[in-house]
């Protein structure tokens, strides 16, 4: 079973930034995708960003050109780099363990505990 632990979470402003990261351990070898969700309060979680194995990435159409997601395969480390901040980013941050394939992101079991991120105006 893989256990993930995000961390960087916060208050920011609108336009600034934050960089999250997702810590990956247990298991790690059978780790296809790593995915970013969000869930703001009362709402569904949406998914943000995701990197597959080979380096593809897909993105919402409301973070494209804002959100970069990355990995360091050494620390086993995603990373989810938030720039241009607004106000709806606000929600709890989670990071998954998935499936990549057919230009798609699949999510699997694994979640970390989450992380908020607020945007004040």
């Amino acid at each position: 079973q893989v256990q993930l632990v995000e961390s960087g979470g916060g208050l920011v402003q609108a336009g600034g930034s934050l960089r999250l990261s997702c810590a990956a351990s247990g298991g790690i070898d059978s780790i296809n995708a790593m995915g970013w969700y969000r869930q703001p309060a009362g709402k569904s979680r949406e998914l943000v960003a995701a990197i597959g194995s080979g380096g593809d990435t897909v993105y919402a159409d409301s973070v494209k050109g804002r959100f970069s997601i990355s990995r360091d395969s050494a620390k086993m480390t995603v990373y989810l780099q938030m720039n241009s901040l607004r106000p709806e980013d606000t929600a709890v941050y989670y990071c998954n363990s998935g499936v990549y394939y057919s230009g798609s992101y699949h999510y699997g079991d694994s979640w970390g505990q989450g992380t908020q991120v607020t945007v004040s105006s």
